[in-house]
């Protein structure tokens, strides 16, 4: 798997992994509503690095990077991760994950967190876990999740 820098060709295949999560309302804190152009005007913003996973020349899964606070905290970052779903369970989201930190630590990144995990994203917790982040905060009820209702959503982050 080459995971790589997006381009502008890769518009098409990105918007085909994360539309399907955003609209599902499940695991992001995004309008379902958004659209392909605003869904990809947030995932390849400017004040973000967007990266996708391919294999055989198909793309698997995307992330972005960025700085999570400007000024005091900027020597933090924060990612987003989605994977296709036809190929979620495969190690995809670890290698994107793995190879974030890495990128974060080229750049100079300190720590990295992430602000908004569904707390009933249970895969991804303890992936994430898995990969050296432990919860430094929980947000009670702060996420409304089609079908159940609020959940809590977590903070998790790691140093570098």
């Amino acid at each position: 798997m080459l995971i790589r820098r997006a381009t502008p060709r890769d518009a098409a295949a990105i918007a085909a992994i994360i539309l399907p999560v955003i609209e599902a309302g499940e695991t992001y804190a995004l309008d379902p509503q958004m659209g392909e152009a605003g869904a990809l005007g947030y995932w390849l913003g400017e004040d973000r690095q967007t990266f996708v996973a391919e294999a055989g020349g198909e793309v698997l899964g995307t992330y972005y990077l960025r700085t999570n606070q400007p000024g005091g905290g900027a020597h933090v970052c924060n990612c987003g991760y989605m994977v296709r779903p036809a190929v979620a369970g495969r190690g995809i989201a670890r290698a994107m994950c793995e190879h974030s930190l890495e990128e974060a630590r080229a750049q100079g990144y300190r720590a990295m967190q992430f602000n908004f995990v569904v707390s009933t994203n249970l895969r991804a917790i303890a992936l994430w876990e898995r990969l050296g982040f432990s919860v430094v905060g929980r947000l009670p009820g702060a996420f409304e999740q089609p079908g159940i209702g609020l959940v809590d959503a977590l903070v998790m982050y790691r140093s570098l």
